[in-house]
């Protein structure tokens, strides 16, 4: 039996994986603030869903605290997931996502370096490629020119989990997400946002013309990378975590519209700043490497998605 640490983990990836480590027989210790980036009861609520795990509130940024929990827990690895998240938000604040994307990471990366053979998964993300045009992404890619203060602080995180690989002989696995949709999924992401919208009658914000396209990657596909990069963590990798295929934003909203069974009214604005164009991975090393088979085409996901949100009135009585 393993013990470790996942930090946000009562938001939506991190109380899914969580779930899963402890339904191994793994030790989980989930570090969370509980922010009112969207409602903290939400992540409450996913808390109250994680059993035996411990629980603590407290800040990725407070290096006290976070010093007190790794000198009181002998963590086999960590699963770094808190973060401030989405591209948008990021252009309204974009000195708070450094403070605590970059100083966050690196307050756990500190005490990854004291405790040798400590494994540390980062949870990085898709923005990270900026506007492309050519696809499949790839790891291999040279990506000097992220589009968001969001997308910024994701690689800068690479790049210093890098550093203490190369300095500490820190392990380390980081993921690069592509739009993870599924239960729990925040309340501000397009696919729970489009069906609050649609099941209240409302208008849905409808960027652009439609054709933006996304690789959307559902939870339990994601989970299973996860713990595989988890488990096999060693020397310092980079994975992209998508299922490979497309699915443009007019798509996406008729695909809701079946789930649902009701038509969409859309309220069409132009296109964002620091929003790209289309996302789609490459998972051939996630493939080769962690055995990763993305196994959710995108209508199974969003039918499974409906059933849990009608099922929960979004989330606020998870179950």
């Amino acid at each position: 039996m393993a013990r470790y640490l996942v930090t946000g983990g009562a938001g939506f990836i991190g109380s899914h994986t969580t779930e899963r480590l402890l339904a191994r027989g793994d030790e989980v210790v989930v570090l969370d603030n509980f922010n009112d980036f969207y409602d903290p009861a939400i992540k409450r609520a996913n808390a109250a869903l994680l059993g035996r795990a411990r629980v603590v509130t407290g800040d990725i940024r407070d290096r006290e605290a976070v010093g007190k929990l790794f000198a009181e827990s002998r963590f086999d690895g960590v699963v770094h997931l808190a973060a401030m998240a989405g591209v948008r938000p990021s252009l309204k604040d974009p000195l708070h996502y450094e403070d605590v994307n970059m100083r966050g990471t690196m307050t756990l990366l500190e005490e990854a370096r004291r405790r040798p053979g400590l494994r540390f998964v980062f949870a990085s993300s898709s923005s990270v490629y900026g506007a492309r045009d050519r696809v499949p992404f790839s790891e291999a890619d040279d990506i000097p020119h992220p589009v968001s203060p969001y997308a910024a602080t994701k690689r800068a995180g690479e790049l210093m989990c890098y550093t203490y690989h190369h300095l500490f002989a820190v392990p380390v696995a980081c993921l690069r997400f592509f739009t993870v949709y599924g239960p729990r999924q925040r309340p501000e992401m397009a696919i729970a946002k489009f069906t609050k919208s649609l099941l209240e009658g409302e208008a849905i914000p409808f960027f652009g013309d439609g054709s933006t396209r996304r690789d959307y990657t559902y939870i339990d596909d994601i989970v299973d990378c996860v713990v595989a990069a988890l488990d096999r963590c060693e020397g310092y990798e980079i994975y992209n975590l998508g299922e490979s295929a497309t699915t443009t934003l007019t798509e996406l909203v008729q695909g809701l519209e079946r789930a649902l069974g009701c038509k969409a009214k859309l309220d069409r604005q132009p296109n964002q700043p620091g929003d790209v164009p289309l996302t789609c991975a490459d998972v051939s090393k996630a493939r080769a490497k962690l055995g990763y088979r993305p196994k959710t085409p995108v209508a199974d996901g969003l039918a499974r998605y409906v059933e849990w949100y009608r099922r929960t009135a979004g989330g606020v009585t998870a179950r």
